[in-house]
This record gives structure tokens, C-alpha cells and sequence, in this order.
């Protein structure tokens, strides 16, 4: 927890000080697009509050907008990282964007930092506008993408945006999640602290200090990539680092891009480092791109490289606190990457809070805006201001239940929550198989092919009938909710009939749903023309966004999480081996963490397939598995345990609305059964 600050005697605001507080506000009205609504002006009154001069009494318990936005300093230095990635001969410097409160410094009081280190700023843009940073004729930064700077540079903060090397203005170059991209940050935090050197130029001598104005708390946020590389600088256990706010973020790259040996698609992340390097950097850069390839094979064998990173192995190191946002439905950046760094931090005793919405790739910005502004705002104000305002003390989780229906949790996962095993058994010929307790009988097997050309909404489809691309086990119809919190496991045993086999396990909720409709364009949002502002404005950097609203889906089933693995993974999860056509191999795949709760009236299914169309790479054959359902099971976290599954699937269940009308599957044909579900998107970059 952050130490209290201590107060001086009799500290006043200089009348000139409220006269700029004022004349801000009045700018930001001035330049607000028409028809926005600006941020309110800052009560009367208010002013002192937001001065860190002592510590943080307990009446303050907000920073306010007391600052100017227009006078602020504006300026970018070079931090020098002490590597030489692109091989000139001299240490890389990366470009460090900063605005900072004028008044602060001129009365020689150190303010904190909120900083989003990104490799974004230039070749794609941030936010859902893909906002650039924008420079003067003389070079000085204008815009600062996103509302950060808007919203905390009037509050005391400055607000810091850096380029990852060989991204925008820095040297070196983008190593995709690598020494490079996490040092591009750490340095900054280091030089922020006083223990890196900072220059007023690319190649001068002229030296810049933080330590004049910065406090050398630091706080983190970003959204995927930015949000990586804040996972990544704290797993350093830099000093200094307060606080980090990872978005769709990824805890380990290795997963990102392989799922237990099987390549996911754009399995290969040097096409990463070409996509966000500046022109100059492609041109200087193919070493590295090679050594990235080389090292980060597609055969999804675990090497040195993936552990380079891999920031999960690091949690321990973890001195910052750190609030998690991620969509459940993110089939970019999906929802294991957070699962596994938030189990790794409670480990460890990390203070940690999470929000987790219906959404795929999506910024809590645009699917819960003022919520999320006040929340952060909170959440900084107490971890870099010292401000005691009870946020480490509320609820640790919000989670979506349905379209902008939001619950809390005191802990997260529950702490009723247990492990229970589901075991599969044969069902009726023409149907699924059945999910419960009790195990099947001793040579019960079942059987499916592997079919490239479908994927887990077919599969979810025709979960009424055996299909050969498929088995599917559903539980009876509940008689009261079920809820799973966490993350799942599913062990199967698999007598594949070639050399390569891949498998993937699916979960979902079989019932009539509205949705956020993450496979559509927006991933769960629709955005609008209107405008809403966060913070303060100037003509070349509006606080002013489009406003969004949640982008629905009528379904019959929602696909509640997921998880795929090469079967030739089995014996050693670092390396594939060959498998022997006719032999049953015993492995265990990790699904996806979540937090869904099925209905009463709805069933629970467990679907095992091949090749899961759009998400997973085929292998190169075309396995027939079976599977020995007396070896097969699956561990759910249930709230409640096994006691609750019992309550569920016992007693009479509700009647429930009919499922919507039958839609084209993914494939392009109409299912059999009158079940539809979203499209899904082909994975791109983690922006």
C-alpha cells in the first residue's frame, strides 16, 4: 500500500493557479466538438484537494481538475535502454512523449505518472477511433491518443506515452514481446525513478531528469500489446512501478500464439515485429525478424525464447498492484491469458482486482464508460496518489452477466467455489452422450473425425444429433443456475487413427440467450456519432470520444470457454512428438477461465472435437479419434461444488422460451437443430 504523503503547514493555492484552473475549464467548452458534452468543471472549493502536498488526509479522497490542460508542458525525451538491438553500434534510445501540469513544477512539488508504453503510436493507432500521436513542426508532441492525458493531467498527474523500440521515434528494434519490448518500458520507469538516462534529443548529449518533477510512482495501463508490456515491466519487480492496468492483455506469448503445442492462427510473430516497426526500422531490422522466426518455431515446441516471454514465470517478482480487465469472448487475445496471470499473482499474494465483460477485444472505455472512468480515477488516485478513498477494500470482481447487467464479488473466483469432476457416458444413438457424475461404463467409447471445415458454433449446433465431427455430452436440464468460476480442465484419452492429431474441448450453455454479439463487427459495441468528453481539451488534442452502446444477439447457445491442444504434446507439453496410429494417449487440456452462469431450464455441454474452424490451425493429417469415456473427464470450478451440480441436475426444471430461428452456420449451411450463435472473427493483431 502506498505511504500517505505528509501535509505542510498552512499550503495554499496561489491566485494565479485558480485563475488557470478557471480559464482551462473555459478552453475545454471552447473546443469541444459541437454537440459533446464536456466534463464538469471542478466544485467550488475543491482546488486544494487535489494538491499531493503532505499526506493524504482523510478527508481527500479525489484529485481534482484544478490544472490547466492548454498551459501544460509538453515535451519528449530519449530514454537510453542499454541495449543495441538493431546492431548501429550504440545503446537504442527509446521516445518518451510526456505532458505534465505547469503548475506543479513551477512551485517545485513532484507529481506522479501514468504511462502507456505502446508499439501503436504511429503505424495503427490506439483506441476505437485509432488515434496517432501528432507532433508540431518542430517535433513537439500535440496529440496524445486516448483519454488519459484529457482526464489526469488536470488532476496532477503527467502522463507519459512511449514508443517501443524501433516503433515511431526510437531506435532498435520491435522484438515482439521480447528483452527489447519490455526494456523499451522498463527503462523509462527506471529514468522516471532517476536510474536511467534521459536525452532532449534522438542523438545529442543533453541530458533530461524526471527527477526534478516526477515522484517515481508509476502507474501502467495499456490495452493488449500496451497492456502486455505493462505485464511484462512489472513481472520485472522494477521499483517504482505502483500499479498496472492490463487490457486484453497477454501474460505469455507462447500462448498467444500456440495452445498446448497447436498453432493457433498467424502462428508466427515475426510478421508482428514488420507490422508495427517505423519504415526505418524495417529497413535495419531483418536480423532480428530472423532470429524471432527461428526462435519461435511453428511446430509449437516450447524454446527459450517463448520462456524469454513468458511473464506468468515471473509473478513472483510482482511488487505493483493490478487490476485486470479482459473480455470473456476475446478470441484475440482469449481469455486464458488472464486466467493464468491472475492465478499466478493470487499465489503470490499480489493485490489485485479484475473486471471481466461479455465482450471480445474491447476497452472498457467503450463498453463501460463513466463507470470505468470513475473506477480508474479511484484506482490511481489511491495506488500513486496515497489517497484513502476504500477501493482496496471493495469487491475485487465485476463481472457482466448479460448485455450492461453488471454483478460484484467480494473475491474471485467465489470462495465456495471447488473443483468438481463431470464425467461423460453414452447417450441415446441419435443424440449427445450424457455429462454427470457417475462414470461410464467399462468400455464406452466414442468416436469422431477431424473436420477443418467446422468449428464450435457447427459443433454447438448440432449438439442434438451425432454428427461425425464431434462428441457432445449434455447434462439434463437444470432445475436451478449453475455457475462455473475459473478455469477448467478437460483430461481426455484418444486413440487417434494417424501420425498428428489436434483436440479441442468446448463448454457451452445450451439455451436461448441475449448476448453481446462478440463475433460481429465491434466484437459487442456499436459505435455511435454522438460524443461524450473526459477531461480538458485543446485544439489539437480533444478529450471528446464517440459514444458506444452494446451491440446485441439473440442465440441458442453461448460457448462458455475453450481450449485446444496438439495430442503429440501428450508425454512432454515443450515438444510434439509423432504419434502411433492405434495407441490410446491420456493427455489434459486447459480451457479458458470464465464466469458464466447457466440457467435454470438450460443444459451444460462438453463438446470434443478436432479442429476448431477459425481459431485453430489443422494438423497434417485427418485423424478418426476415440475416445475412452471411461479415461475421459473434465474438472469444472463450480460455485458451490459438487453438492450445487447436484442441486441442479435434480428436481424439476423450468420450461424455457424456444430457441431463436435457425441461422447459416460459419460453414455456410443451416444446422439441423434451430440453435444460432455468433460468427467468429479471424484473429489479427493484439491491438
Amino acid at each position: 500500500m502506498p505511504k500517505r504523503m505528509r501535509r505542510t503547514r498552512g499550503a495554499r493555492l496561489p491566485y494565479g493557479t485558480l485563475v488557470a484552473a478557471a480559464t482551462a475549464a473555459l478552453l475545454a467548452t471552447l473546443v469541444t466538438p459541437a454537440g459533446a458534452r464536456p466534463e464538469p468543471a471542478a466544485p467550488a472549493g475543491s482546488a486544494l484537494s487535489s494538491v499531493p502536498t503532505g499526506p493524504a488526509a482523510p478527508s481527500v479522497r479525489e484529485s481534482r481538475p484544478v490544472h490547466s490542460y492548454a498551459d501544460a508542458i509538453r515535451e519528449s525525451v530519449w530514454v537510453d535502454t542499454g541495449l543495441d538491438g538493431d546492431g548501429d553500434g550504440r545503446a537504442d534510445r527509446v521516445a518518451v512523449d510526456i505532458v505534465r501540469p505547469r503548475e506543479p513544477a513551477a512551485a517545485g512539488r513532484r507529481i506522479p505518472v501514468v504511462m502507456d508504453a505502446s508499439p501503436y503510436y504511429a503505424c495503427c493507432g490506439r483506441g476505437n477511433e485509432s488515434q496517432k500521436k501528432t507532433y508540431d513542426a518542430d517535433g513537439n508532441p500535440v496529440r496524445f491518443p486516448l483519454f488519459y492525458d484529457n482526464f489526469f493531467v488536470p488532476r496532477g498527474y503527467a502522463f507519459v506515452a512511449v514508443d517501443l523500440a524501433g516503433t515511431n521515434r526510437s531506435d532498435g528494434c520491435d522484438d515482439v514481446g521480447g528483452r527489447s519490448d519490455v526494456q523499451s518500458a522498463k527503462a523509462v520507469v527506471d529514468w522516471l525513478n532517476g536510474r536511467a538516462r534521459g536525452y532532449t534529443s534522438r542523438t545529442g548529449d543533453t541530458r533530461s531528469r524526471a527527477t526534478t518533477w516526477s515522484t517515481g510512482n508509476v502507474g501502467m495501463i495499456g490495452k493488449s500489446w500496451d497492456g502486455t508490456i505493462a505485464n511484462g515491466v512489472a513481472a520485472t519487480g522494477v521499483e517504482g512501478l505502483k500499479t498496472i492496468v492490463p487490457i486484453g492483455a497477454i501474460s505469455s506469448w507462447y500462448d498467444y500464439f500456440h495452445s498446448q503445442g497447436a498453432p493457433l492462427y498467424n502462428a508466427n510473430p515475426s510478421w508482428l515485429s514488420d507490422y508495427v516497426n517505423s519504415p526505418e526500422a524495417r529497413a535495419r531490422c531483418g536480423a532480428v525478424q530472423d532470429r524471432v522466426t527461428a526462435g519461435t518455431p511453428y511446430s509449437g515446441d516450447r524454446t527459450t525464447a517463448w520462456t524469454e516471454r513468458d511473464h506468468v514465470r515471473n509473478a513472483g517478482k510482482v511488487k505493483a498492484s493490478v487490476f485486470v480487465v479482459h473480455g470473456q469472448q476475446d478470441l484475440n487475445v482469449r481469455a486464458n491469458q488472464f486466467g493464468q496471470w491472475w492465478d499466478a499473482l493470487a499465489a503470490h499474494g499480489v493485490e489485485r482486482k479484475i473486471w471481466l465483460s461479455q465482450t471480445g477485444h474491447v476497452d472498457p472505455f467503450d463498453f463501460r464508460r463513466a463507470e470505468w472512468v470513475r473506477t480508474l480515477h479511484r484506482w490511481f488516485d489511491h495506488y500513486l496518489l496515497g489517497y484513502d478513498n476504500g477501493i482496496d477494500r471493495e469487491p475485487v470482481a465485476d463481472i457482466e452477466r448479460a448485455p450492461d447487467r453488471w454483478t460484484t464479488d467480494r473475491h474471485w473466483p467465489p470462495r465456495t467455489t471447488a473443483t468438481t469432476t463431470l464425467r461423460p457416458a453414452p447417450g441415446a444413438a441419435a443424440g449427445p452422450g450424457v455429462l454427470g457424475r457417475a462414470p461410464a461404463a467399462p468400455g464406452s467409447t466414442a468416436t469422431f473425425t477431424d473436420d477443418p471445415g467446422l468449428g464450435e458454433l457447427d459443433w454447438a449446433a448440432r449438439i442434438d444429433s451425432a454428427t461425425p465431427e464431434k462428441a457432445g455430452f449434455v447434462t439434463r436440464p437444470l432445475s436451478r443456475e449453475l455457475r462455473i468460476s475459473g478455469s477448467s480442465k478437460v483430461t481426455v484419452t484418444a486413440t487417434p487413427s494417424t501420425p498428428t492429431a489436434h483436440l479441442s474441448a468446448v463448454l457451452v450453455d445450451l439455451g436461448p440467450d441475449t448476448i453481446r454479439d462478440y463475433g460481429a463487427a465491434g466484437e459487442g459495441i456499436t459505435t455511435l456519432a454522438d460524443r461524450t468528453c473526459w477531461g480538458l481539451s485543446t485544439p489539437g488534442d480533444s478529450a471528446c470520444f464517440k459514444e458506444t452502446e452494446a451491440r446485441t444477439a439473440a442465440v441458442g447457445y453461448t460457448v462458455v470457454s475453450r481450449g485446444w491442444a496438439d495430442l503429440g504434446t501428450w508425454a512432454d507439453p515443450g515438444a510434439e512428438r509423432p504419434l502411433t496410429p492405434g495407441r490410446a494417449y491420456t493427455m489434459t487440456l486447459d480451457l479458458a477461465a470464465t464466469d458464466h452462469v447457466v440457467p435454470a431450464g438450460h443444459l451444460l455441454a462438453l463438446i470434443v472435437g478436432g479442429t476448431d474452424k477459425d481459431l485453430l490451425d489443422p494438423p497434417s493429417s485427418t485423424p478418426t479419434l476415440t475416445l475412452d469415456l471411461t479415461r475421459t473427464w473434465a474438472k469444472l470450478p463450480l460455485v458451490g461444488g459438487a453438492a450445487a451440480f447436484g442441486r441442479a441436475t435434480s428436481g424439476l426444471h423450468p420450461a424455457v422460451p424456444q430457441a431463436p430461428t435457425a441461422a447459416a452456420s460459419p460453414s455456410g449451411e443451416v444446422p439441423p437443430a434451430a440453435v444460432t450463435g455468433p460468427r467468429l472473427p479471424r484473429a489479427g493483431a493484439a491491438r
